[in-house]
Parts: C-alpha cells; sequence; structure tokens
C-alpha cells in the first residue's frame, strides 16, 4: 500500500463479507444507506519494522481477517487493508493508527493516518476543515484487529477481535529460568532488527544506564561481536540538562562496571530548550508524565540530530516497565497491587477496550502512552524501534508468576526486575550488568530545581495546551 493511498471503493465484497452484507439493513430512519466510497490512507508502509515477515504477508494477513497470521507478524507496525467493503486495521504498541470518518455530500470518506494533524490536514485538503475536531477521531487499540464496514450511514459501529491474548503465569517461579526466557526473547528480536540495518549505519541507544536501556545495550553489544561487526557503531546517548548529573553519572558507571565506557556520549542541553509545550504538540496528548518523558526526549532528539545530521536508528528500552510492573503502584489512587497482578496487560492496555474508562481517542495505557518515545523520534527523522514493547517480548513477561514470586508484596515486586532482567543478561552475554533504583526519565535527566521549573504543577496546564495546538493548528490551515 502506497502512502498516501487513495482509493474508490468499487470493489466487489469479498466472499469472506459477502455473507454478513446480506444480513445489513437497506435503509435507516427511512433513507436509504450510503456507502464510504472513498478511502485515504496516510500510513507510510515505510514507518513498519517487520521482523521475520514481509510487507506483504503482512498486509495480506490484516485484509483477510486472520487473527492468527496477524499474531504472527513480528515487530513494531499500523497496517490498514481493504477487502470489498471491509476495512481492516491492526497494530502493534509501537506504532498508533488513528482513523476519521467525514461526511461530504457525494458519500462519506474514511481517513486512516498516525497522526491527528495528518488527519487536520486532509480534512483541509478536502475542503471539509470544518468537521475537523480532536475528540472526533478514533486510535485503533494496540493487540486488536479492527473492522469497519464501509457503511456511512448511521455511522459503522468498528468490531474488534484481539490478535494477541499471550497465556499467564506459565513460567515456574524461578528467577533464573525467568531472566533466561525473557532476555533470550529480547536478544532474537534485537538480532532480528539488526537484519534490517545496513551494516554501515551507526546505532544510537536511548541510554540512561537504567535496567532497560541498559539491558538493550548490553545485547545489542553482545550481538553486534557475535556477529563479527565493529561494535563501533554503537553509541549511548544520554541527556543531561545543565549538565545535572543524575542519569549522566549513572550512565557512565553502568558502561564503567562493564568495561565499555567509549559508547557513553552526554548530550548537554540548556534549559531553556526544554518546552513542554513543544512536546504536547509532538505527542498529540497532554498526560503530564507522558509530556514530561517527551519533553526530555525531544530536547535529547533535537540535540542528537543537529550533531549528526545524517543519524537514523535508535533505540530505546520503553516498555520494559510496563512489562515487569515496576511503577510504584502508590503514585496512583486508581490502582491496587491485586489490580495491577490480577489484569492481563493493564500497564499495555489499560482496563481495556470493553471498560468505561477506555478512551476512544487513545486507547489506553503504553497503546496511548507510546508516542512519548515514538513520536519526538519520528518529528525528527529518526527511526526508532523499543524492543520490549513488541508482542513476543511482552509474552514472555505475561508468563511471569508475579504473585508467586511476590505473595502481594510491593517491594518484592519493585525489587523483582533488576533480579530478572540482570540474571537474563548474565546468561544471554555473559556480562554481569549492575542495577540501580528505577527513576523516570524526566527525573534523572535535569535536577529537581529545573523540573519545578519547566514543568506545570497542574495537570489542567496540560490539557488547555493541548487544546491551544488544535486551535492554532486550525488557523494555520484556514
Amino acid at each position: 500500500m502506497r502512502k498516501n493511498h487513495i482509493s474508490d471503493q468499487s470493489a466487489a465484497p469479498s466472499s469472506q463479507s459477502r455473507d454478513s452484507l446480506l444480513n445489513e439493513p437497506q435503509s435507516f430512519q427511512g433513507q436509504p444507506q450510503r456507502l464510504i466510497d472513498r478511502v485515504v490512507n496516510l500510513l507510510d508502509p515505510a514507518g513498519n519494522i517487520l521482523l521475520g515477515t514481509s510487507l506483504d504477508e503482512a498486509t495480506a494477513s490484516v485484509r483477510r481477517g486472520d487473527i492468527d497470521a496477524v499474531r504472527q507478524i513480528g515487530g513494531q507496525f499500523a497496517i490498514c487493508e481493504q477487502a470489498g467493503k471491509t476495512i481492516r486495521m491492526a497494530r502493534s504498541i509501537g506504532r498508533p493508527m488513528r482513523y476519521f470518518l467525514a461526511k461530504r455530500a457525494e458519500g462519506p470518506a474514511l481517513i486512516i493516518a498516525e497522526r491527528i494533524d495528518e488527519i487536520a490536514q486532509q480534512l483541509h485538503r478536502e475542503g471539509l476543515s470544518d468537521q475537523f475536531n480532536p475528540s472526533y477521531t478514533r486510535m485503533v487499540p494496540a493487540h486488536h484487529l479492527l473492522e469497519l464496514q464501509l457503511v456511512g450511514c448511521p455511522d459503522p459501529n468498528p468490531v474488534l477481535t484481539r490478535f494477541f491474548a499471550p497465556r499467564r503465569n506459565r513460567l515456574p517461579a524461578d528467577i533464573d529460568q525467568i531472566g533466561a526466557n525473557y532476555i533470550g526473547q529480547l536478544a532474537e528480536v534485537c538480532d532480528q532488527w539488526l537484519e534490517t540495518i545496513p551494516e554501515t549505519e551507526p546505532i544510537g541507544v536511548m541510554f540512561s544506564g537504567g535496567i532497560d536501556s541498559g539491558a538493550v545495550l548490553v545485547v545489542i553489544d553482545h550481538l553486534l561481536r557475535r556477529r563479527g561487526q565493529s561494535p563501533s557503531r554503537l553509541k549511548a546517548f544520554t541527556l543531561a540538562v545543565d549538565g545535572a548529573p543524575s542519569d549522566s553519572v549513572q550512565a557512565r558507571e553502568f558502561l564503567k562496571k562493564i568495561d565499555r565506557e567509549m559508547y557513553l556520549e552526554v548530550i548537554d542541553v540548556p534549559r531553556q530548550d526544554l518546552s513542554w509545550q513543544d512536546a504536547v504538540r509532538v505527542i498529540e496528548d497532554y498526560k503530564p508524565l507522558d509530556v514530561q518523558s517527551a519533553t526530555m526526549g525531544l530536547a535529547l532528539l533535537k540535540a542528537l540530530r543537529n550533531r549528526y545530521p545524517d543519524w537514523k536508528y535508535l533505540i530505546d528500552g520503553d516498555g520494559g516497565d510496563e512489562n515487569l510492573k515496576d511503577y510504584p503502584i502508590e503514585e496512583n489512587p486508581e490502582l491496587t497491587i491485586r489490580s495491577v497482578l490480577g489484569n492481563r496487560m493493564l500497564y499495555q492496555e489499560g482496563w481495556g477496550v470493553d471498560a468505561v474508562k477506555h478512551s476512544l481517542v487513545y486507547s489506553g495505557g503504553q497503546s496511548r502512552g507510546h508516542v512519548r518515545t515514538s513520536a519526538p523520534a519520528a518529528a525528527l527523522g529518526f527511526s526508532g524501534f523499543s524492543p520490549f514493547a513488541v508482542p513476543n517480548v511482552i509474552e514472555v513477561a505475561e508468563e511471569v508468576p508475579f504473585v508467586a514470586l511476590t505473595d502481594w508484596d510491593h517491594e518484592k515486586l519493585y525489587g523483582l526486575k533488576g533480579s530478572i532482567v540482570a540474571s537474563g543478561v548474565r546468561q544471554v552475554t555473559g556480562i554481569d550488568m549492575p542495577t540501580y533504583p528505577k527513576q523516570r526519565f524526566q527525573r534523572g535527566a535535569a535536577d529537581a530545581a529545573t523540573f519545578e521549573f519547566v514543568f506545570p504543577k497542574q495537570d489542567q496546564e496540560y490539557r488547555d495546551a493541548f487544546k491551544t495546538a488544535f486551535v492554532d493548528e486550525a488557523e494555520l490551515l484556514n
């Protein structure tokens, strides 16, 4: 499927969809149904990172609506395909996909895009700017196949079918076995990713010296050496705002302990380069923690782009906290340890597509929040990859018997990730990696005074900035 592909709905229904179409109502409130005769797909296939799967295989799986085949699509992806009157969409956490149903005199149009502002721009090109409102856009939730019938009156309701449903608690309560499985799968995914990158291209790790970015760096280093390739193509990029020492000191200590100090490159940026308002525009969201993280990521990547105009490939540890449930439960009044350990992929997907709290505009959990990492990279022309967020790695994490290992104890849960990852890294690579207490990106890259100076104290300010961003977008288009 080509970028900016526009198709007129004229094909006959496929055999798969024909029977269901026979049962469709032929009118609504006395008016004949209006078919959606225009599908505008703005997704660029180059934005997918497919591992062990060709683009043709992946798109065919989605087009057929074959749930088992869609589950076999490796990597991070967002794919939309049409079969007769049926549109099917599927994505992983690593890439967002949104859609919007526009009304036209000649019949409705369906617009599919990665970003909300791309939908707004397409509506402007169609002369339909007055229909745009960000709250009318819809996000395809990660790990689900969404099916939409091209019937526009009344607006069709999508049908969601889960394609990724990992079984839980399958592994024994053995840290070493869990670690070997988890980091072994991470290494397999990273090895497949390296296959997609030219050997001459440098690789940057978004690195804080934390457990997840540390594991990614050690694994990539190990894989490059095993391939006989020069590890000199690898760099560990660490952000320091006004020389703030926290993450940069931790990163240096980490690399010194594994004898890899030569990888470190500290990116020092001044406080005035931090703009949470710009981050709101880039990620198109207002969740404070995600905006704060994106603010730091955006500053780092802007400086990196200025320093290395041609750099393309980045890899990060985003998703590791979600997988091994390493977030402070006490900071979220909506959560208990029983809800965290008792619900499948709670941190990855939120409360689920059937929950009252599920956002149709954003979805939930990391399915919503991963834009904190992916959107800044995409905006600045990088190809970013988050191996912890691909289904094959999440699947192993869901097999961990968390209750048996923690007995519902918070502190045992918070110590679990370091034990699992360090054990796995040691078994897979032979390296004894250090582990440090968890620290959010936005807290480690800047000191407390800078954080308090840069970021609002009231959540409403983030929401107001989000509204302003789309008012500005509308004014620019008009």
